[in-house]
């Protein structure tokens, strides 16, 4: 039985650029970098992922309470 041993760090492992995360969730550099910061030094691609989806969410739901004054 032939064992393969990963040495090497896969892409969703690796930290996200803050351009291509900014562009991927519709954010600006600015917002995406705090929302990268926020989160850490070397946190998982899909927890920042999600960080941006909760972001995204609560500008929603202030937005909707703004507009019921």
């Amino acid at each position: 039985m032939e064992q393969q041993i990963d040495i090497g760090a896969r892409p969703d492992d690796q930290p996200y650029e803050v351009a291509l995360f900014a562009r991927k969730h519709g954010l600006t550099v600015p917002v995406a970098d705090a929302v990268l910061f926020a989160k850490g030094p070397w946190p998982s691609r899909a927890a920042c992922d999600t960080a941006a989806l909760a972001f995204l969410g609560a500008v929603a739901l202030y937005a909707r309470k703004q507009a019921g004054r």
